[in-house]
């Protein structure tokens, strides 16, 4: 398959009134295997949405191609207006709009938390040293980790680092925060914090997409629960009614093995 090629969009409305991520018939392979399957999917400003779906449903996938970590054959998106190619110009555009959070914290070993939390700053929004340290140690406070900013990686918990990579993210002052299973490389007792720091991001207002097996944060965070199995959506709606009504029976299969 061939990505075809696209474009800005050329007349676009005022920018308060554009989703914050269109999806359009989107489809990606992996060799002979379809990963996506004309997959549509909007996501309005400010929507908190959960993803979830059994392991290899294509859940990380999707939400990989939104800031182009993963490419894709065909069909569109579009971030904050931007329509997402593979000119580097259009790559850097989105990805400076969309923060990612992943299952494992990709923090820089040899580096302190600060040092972490500052380094895109600098070296991608050309941030001086001083304003990017500030703005480091304020994300490091809405993380509730502010005196952990002179420590390594390796002197933090497993829930102290992934809100150090949630705090790294936010310092960049994304539109759109997505988290790819955030809490699934951590010991039970510590998801609760990470679980939290997102629930008061989004008490906040920012727009999240979120892969999750965490069906409790879905149920008190989510205003959409979208659920996927092998490339497609299936089913989608507010948490409400999945949880309780579910219409698919993969979903309400998926709900009774995940739920207890």
């Amino acid at each position: 398959m061939i990505q075809k090629k696209l474009t800005l969009v050329e007349t676009a409305p005022a920018a308060g009134s554009l989703p914050a991520v269109q999806i359009r018939n989107l489809s990606k392979w992996y060799g002979t295997f379809q990963a996506l399957k004309n997959v549509d999917l909007t996501i309005a400003r400010g929507e908190k949405l959960v993803i979830c779906g059994p392991s290899g449903s294509g859940k990380s996938t999707l939400i990989r191609t939104i800031n182009a970590l993963e490419s894709f054959q065909d069909g569109q998106i579009v971030v904050d207006g931007i329509q997402l190619t593979r000119k580097p110009e259009d790559v850097e555009a989105v990805r400076k709009r969309v923060g990612m959070v992943f299952q494992q914290f990709n923090l820089f070993p040899h580096l302190t938390v600060l040092e972490n939390c500052t380094l895109a700053l600098r070296l991608v929004r050309g941030v001086s040293q001083k304003e990017a340290e500030e703005k480091a140690l304020h994300y490091l406070g809405k993380v509730r980790i502010p005196d952990q900013a002179h420590k390594y990686a390796s002197q933090l918990s497993g829930g102290q680092q992934q809100r150090v990579a949630i705090a790294r993210a936010l310092s960049m002052q994304p539109d759109i925060m997505l988290f790819d299973e955030p809490t699934s490389a951590l010991d039970p007792e510590m998801v609760k914090e990470v679980l939290d720091t997102m629930t008061q991001l989004a008490g906040e207002g920012m727009t999240m997409a979120v892969v999750t097996h965490e069906m409790g944060f879905a149920r008190q965070v989510a205003d959409r629960v979208v659920f996927m199995d092998r490339g497609e959506i299936v089913e989608q709606g507010v948490p409400s009614e999945f949880f309780s009504n579910p219409k698919e029976l993969r979903a309400r299969t998926f709900l009774s093995q995940i739920l207890h």
